[in-house]
């Protein structure tokens, strides 16, 4: 039985991601700060985790072999960068987007299997080639994101590891909002089929869902 680790699986795509894969028969280790009902129902395993506290961040380990795992937790709180606390919570963002992200994959690659896959879920707006306005902690947090696990790659390559980066697409969930273009069902469901075809060549790759390159 393959096994997946998820984080941030109390709602949204990490909520959908363990879902899938659980019907599917994998062994799946969902890790939240809390669960929720949503995810208590899929009888898999939970294991808490604020991925805001380094110290829990550095001391988290799982029995491996682990055959994917997939850095889902994120935030995109504060919008703007304007008072002191936007500044506080923009330093907890780069942790829970960037800093914990790298941490974790970079402890779990000795519990990584043969030919094992390390997901990062990054966005379009950390892309500083294509870039837009706003948002400025968000898209630093996830520019950040993409520099820390492109360098992760490197050192996974060796371990035949792939690491890549995916933009799920503007989806319905409570940090996309109801104005959303499509639903964690589709996203997650292109990107598992993405996941699938990936090979050790693309790591370091960033993607979109349809498999397309994002400007880095």
């Amino acid at each position: 039985m393959p096994k997946v680790l998820v984080t941030g699986a109390n709602r949204g795509l990490g909520l959908e991601f363990a879902r899938q894969y659980s019907e599917d028969g994998w062994d799946v280790i969902a890790t939240a700060r809390e669960s929720s009902p949503e995810l208590d129902r899929l009888g898999v395993r939970v294991e808490t985790l604020d991925l805001s506290d380094a110290g829990a961040v550095a001391a988290f380990t799982v029995d491996g072999p682990l055959d994917l795992f997939i850095a889902n937790a994120g935030t995109n709180r504060p919008i703007n960068a304007e008072t002191a606390q936007d500044a506080r919570d923009w330093q907890v963002m780069m942790m829970v987007n960037a800093i914990a992200p790298y941490m974790l994959g970079r402890a779990l690659l000795p519990k990584m299997a043969e030919g094992g896959k390390m997901i990062a879920i990054s966005s379009g707006m950390g892309s500083i080639g294509d870039i837009g306005g706003g948002w400025v902690p968000y898209r630093t947090s996830k520019a950040a994101l993409n520099m820390a696990w492109s360098t992760l790659a490197l050192e996974a390559r060796g371990r035949g590891i792939a690491c890549v980066l995916f933009s799920p697409g503007w989806v319905k969930t409570r940090m996309g909002g109801a104005g959303a273009e499509i639903t964690p069902e589709e996203s997650i469901g292109d990107m598992r089929k993405l996941i699938d075809r990936l090979t050790i060549d693309d790591s370091g790759k960033f993607l979109r869902r349809n498999g397309s390159e994002i400007p880095w």
